[in-house]
């Protein structure tokens, strides 16, 4: 039985942000990405890419402005996300920036195998720093010789943060988090954060502050024992010249240095994939792209609009696809 083959789509996709206030957020999305935030809010996440009920991506442009990420996934999934896309209700990924004004909870993600008990989703993903001020530092993994018993201990007497290495971070770094590792985002540090479609954190120790209400916010300490990797002792950053930041089953995301004034075949046609503006500037299928902004390259983007034309300057990108065993 044959089918017809999805009508293409003439345009890359954009989306308008959610954003989400937190505690340990600013306003830095308006001083280094121009944008428009909520009066007297401290934004810490702009939401990108998002189908989840509660945070939905619209697209603002084109033919198909006004459709929801979740009403493209359904009805349009071929189209847009390419014959190989996953099964799945929802659209498996999820692409945030993280504007850490303030250092975030120490916390942890489930892995598959203890997320369902827990009654959370399974949640790995990755950071790729894309500004960093001079100092700032991620917290990753355990300190060798540390085990359930001895962070159980360190909680109790304060002392927790000692269990945790310190990775110094520069503009252009990027690390895999997968579920299970203990992390905090350091204070000073604007991040491209791509995850799975999950909203699950367990938080075991806030750095004894309150939240936006004045109260201290939640801990999830016994949730947090049961998820974390204790023989994750030596987390490893990946190198700004390495030329895939990240691979796994959910995810593949690449970096893509392009010479300023200079044109490039983006993917093939039946590829999809997520493109991100680090630095400089862009234009494909007619759309022109600033530092900060996100768009979504259809499978069905034909050849002759798959053409990226930079600016006048060296232009940096992140290039997010499916996972290698995602369909």
């Amino acid at each position: 039985m044959s089918h017809d083959a999805p009508s293409p789509i003439h345009q890359v996709l954009r989306f308008r942000p959610v954003y989400q206030e937190r505690v340990w957020g600013g306003r830095g999305l308006a001083d280094r990405f121009g944008r428009e935030l909520p009066e007297g809010k401290v934004i810490g996440e702009s939401w990108e890419i998002s189908d989840r009920p509660e945070a939905q991506s619209v697209v603002v442009n084109g033919a198909l402005a006004g459709a929801t990420l979740h009403e493209l996934w359904e009805r349009e999934r071929e189209s847009v996300f390419g014959s190989g896309a996953p099964d799945g209700p929802v659209f498996p990924l999820l692409v945030k920036i993280l504007d850490a004004c303030d250092t975030l909870s120490l916390q942890v993600h489930p892995p598959d195998h203890c997320a369902a008990a827990l009654g959370g989703e399974p949640k790995t993903e990755m950071w790729a720093v894309v500004h960093a001020e001079p100092g700032a530092a991620l917290y990753c993994g355990v300190q060798e010789g540390v085990g359930r018993e001895e962070f159980a201990a360190a909680l109790a007497s304060g002392t927790v943060a000692d269990c945790v290495p310190r990775l110094p971070v520069t503009s252009g770094d990027a690390i895999f988090i997968p579920s299970g590792r203990l992390h905090a985002i350091g204070a000073g540090l604007m991040i491209f954060e791509i995850q799975q479609n999950s909203d699950t954190t367990y938080r075991v120790f806030d750095w004894n502050r309150v939240g936006l209400d004045g109260s201290p916010r939640p801990l999830h300490v016994k949730e947090s024992l049961a998820c974390i990797d204790f023989s994750d002792c030596h987390p490893a950053l990946t190198p700004p010249d390495a030329p895939v930041l990240a691979s796994c089953r959910h995810f593949r995301v690449r970096r893509i240095v392009q010479p300023a004034q200079s044109q490039t075949p983006w993917g093939m046609p039946g590829d999809f994939s997520i493109l991100a503006v680090v630095r400089g500037s862009a234009t494909i299928a007619g759309e022109s792209l600033k530092p900060g902004d996100f768009a979504i390259v259809p499978a069905s983007l034909p050849a002759s609009l798959r053409t990226v034309q930079t600016g006048h300057e060296e232009t940096e990108f992140l290039e997010t696809s499916f996972g290698q065993s995602a369909n």
